[in-house]
C-alpha cells in the first residue's frame, strides 16, 4: 500500500477511511488525508504501540489490516485485472482509458467494506424524481429531511462512505408509498461507474429495483452497466479519442467543470498509459 500522510490524496486513502471508520473512527470517507483522518491515525497508532507520527507506512498499513481482517471478505465481488482487459478489448477501447473512468468515478472499488455497493446519494435529484412520479416534493420537505431533499445541487450534505445508505434509508423513509422508494433509488450513482440510477430502463434494466438489485452481485455487473451507459449516451467515441472534455460533459453532466472532470480523467490516464 502507499504510505500516506496529512494532505495525501489518492484512491489509497479511501481505503484508509473506510478502515479507520470500520474500526470505530467517525470520520468523513473521501480519498483526501484530512486533518480529521490525521488526528484519528495518530490515535490509532497510540492505542497499537506504533510511532504516533500520522504517517500510514508499512507498519501502520500492517497493523490495520490485521485489526481489520475480518473486513476484507469482498474479494469474491471485485473485478480482475482480466475482466478489464477483456472489456477493454470488446468494446476497442485502451486499458488505461477504462481504469481512468474506474478511478474518477470510485477510486476504482465499487463496493464498500461492509458488501454494499458505493453510493452517492443525490437529494436534488431525489426532487426531480419525485416530480416526475407525480408526487410533490415541496410538501413532503421538512426541517428534518432537508439534507436528503433539496431543489438546488449542493455537495454540503454528502457524507461518504456507509454514511450515504443512511441518507438513502432517511429519503426512502419520507413516505410508505412505493413510488418514493423508487425514487429515492434511481436518485443514487451505483457502483465502480457510479452509474444513476434513473438510467436503469434506457440502459435496458427490468426496473430501477432490478438495476439495483444487480449492482450488489459483483462489479463485472457494474462493468456491463458502464457498457452500456457508453454506448447509449455516444461516449464511446470520446472515450476511444480520449477526448475528456466531452466524456465528462456526457457522463457527469454540464457542471463537470466545477469537479474538473475533466482534468481528473486525464490524469489518470497518463497514469495508467
Amino acid at each position: 500500500m502507499n504510505t500516506l500522510k496529512l494532505k495525501s490524496k489518492n484512491a489509497a486513502v479511501f481505503t484508509l477511511c473506510e478502515m479507520l471508520s470500520k474500526l470505530g473512527y467517525p470520520i468523513r470517507i473521501s480519498n483526501s488525508f484530512t486533518t480529521e483522518v490525521d488526528a484519528a491515525v495518530k490515535d490509532f497508532q497510540k492505542k497499537n504501540a506504533l510511532v504516533v507520527d500520522g504517517v500510514v507506512g508499512m507498519k501502520t498499513w500492517q497493523v490495520l489490516l490485521d485489526k481489520s481482517s475480518k473486513i476484507f471478505k469482498t474479494n469474491d465481488l471485485f473485478l480482475s485485472e482480466q475482466d478489464l482487459k477483456d472489456f477493454a478489448k470488446s468494446f476497442n477501447l485502451e486499458l488505461a482509458a477504462v481504469k481512468a473512468v474506474n478511478e474518477v468515478e470510485s477510486c476504482g472499488k465499487g463496493f464498500l467494506i461492509n458488501g454494499k455497493p458505493k453510493i452517492l446519494f443525490e437529494g436534488h435529484i431525489f426532487w426531480q424524481q419525485l416530480k416526475k412520479r407525480a408526487l410533490k416534493p415541496e410538501k413532503m420537505l421538512t426541517s428534518s429531511n432537508r439534507n436528503v431533499l433539496y431543489e438546488k445541487w449542493t455537495k454540503a450534505f454528502y457524507l461518504g462512505g456507509a454514511k450515504e445508505y443512511d441518507r438513502l434509508d432517511e429519503a426512502i423513509a419520507i413516505s410508505s408509498d412505493p413510488k418514493v422508494k423508487e425514487a429515492a433509488l434511481a436518485s443514487c450513482s451505483w457502483g465502480s461507474f457510479q452509474i444513476m440510477g434513473f438510467h436503469a430502463k434506457s440502459l435496458g434494466y427490468a426496473s430501477v429495483q432490478d438495476f439495483v438489485d444487480r449492482m450488489h452481485i459483483h462489479e463485472r455487473e457494474h462493468l456491463k452497466a458502464f457498457g452500456k451507459f457508453l454506448e447509449i449516451n455516444n461516449i464511446m467515441t470520446d472515450l476511444r479519442n480520449k477526448n475528456w472534455a466531452n466524456v465528462a460533459k456526457k457522463y457527469n453532466g454540464p457542471a463537470y467543470k466545477q469537479n474538473k472532470y475533466d482534468e481528473k480523467l486525464r490524469k489518470a490516464y497518463e497514469k495508467y498509459s
